[in-house]
């Protein structure tokens, strides 16, 4: 097999997620003992918010930048960024390492066009949710993006940040999100992608009438598959 660089720690809640969800696709589909070869570098997620916050952004490229490259030093055969809010920066990761970046934006939506579904319904953080970024990259699969409203947005992304990052898991945050994803079928929506590798931990395919398809599992299970080969 080959050695997946994980950059994570944003949050740790999710970055645990994608150490079990790797290993285990890697168990069933090898069977025996086999676990997958990972390097991990964790962030202090506060320090990044920080920089998310106050548009620090070019520091904060540079910082992934290096880990990215320091990890394909250390072994690394691909580098996997375990945040979809992130992947803002992944041109700079991209430009520093030699190695494939498994794009996270890119593994969802093949494995929505795989299912049929053309209109999708995005929940993330505010900056997955209102830049370009990470929609012109569902876009370019030949997606149609449809994201809530201003006040639904705020909701969504305050869960994430307060609750959902500290691994707090609220029955009321749940109600609203349900209403979220709600409003969102009824605008048109085929299925929902949970957009930040948080969500899972509040909502998955029993709380929305369509599918849903989480990023975590999804990015994690085509990391695994990279490292089987």
């Amino acid at each position: 097999m080959q050695t997946i660089g994980l950059i994570g720690g944003m949050s740790w809640e999710s970055t645990a997620l994608y150490y079990k969800l790797i290993n285990e696709r890697v168990r069933d589909r090898m069977g025996k003992l086999h676990s997958a070869p990972l390097l991990l570098y964790s962030y202090d997620f506060e320090a990044i918010k920080q920089m998310q916050y106050a548009g620090r952004w070019t520091e904060a490229a540079a910082s992934l930048a290096e880990v990215a490259r320091r990890l394909e030093s250390a072994g690394a055969r691909a580098i996997v960024l375990c945040t979809n809010t992130m992947h803002k920066l992944a041109p700079d990761i991209v430009s520093i390492v030699t190695v494939p970046f498994i794009h996270i934006g890119d593994a969802t939506a093949q494995r929505i066009r795989a299912k049929g579904y053309r209109r999708v319904g995005l929940l993330g953080t505010m900056f997955t949710m209102e830049e370009d970024f990470y929609i012109d990259r569902l876009r370019a699969h030949d997606l149609d993006v449809l994201v809530p409203p201003t006040e639904a947005r705020a909701d969504v992304n305050r869960i994430i940040y307060d609750e959902l990052c500290l691994g707090v898991v609220a029955d009321p945050s749940r109600r609203r999100y349900r209403e979220v994803m709600a409003a969102l079928v009824a605008a048109g929506a085929e299925c929902i992608i949970l957009g930040c590798t948080e969500i899972t931990m509040l909502v998955g395919p029993d709380d929305t009438s369509v599918e849903t398809f989480d990023t975590t599992a999804i990015h994690a299970e085509t990391a695994a598959d990279f490292a089987i080969g």
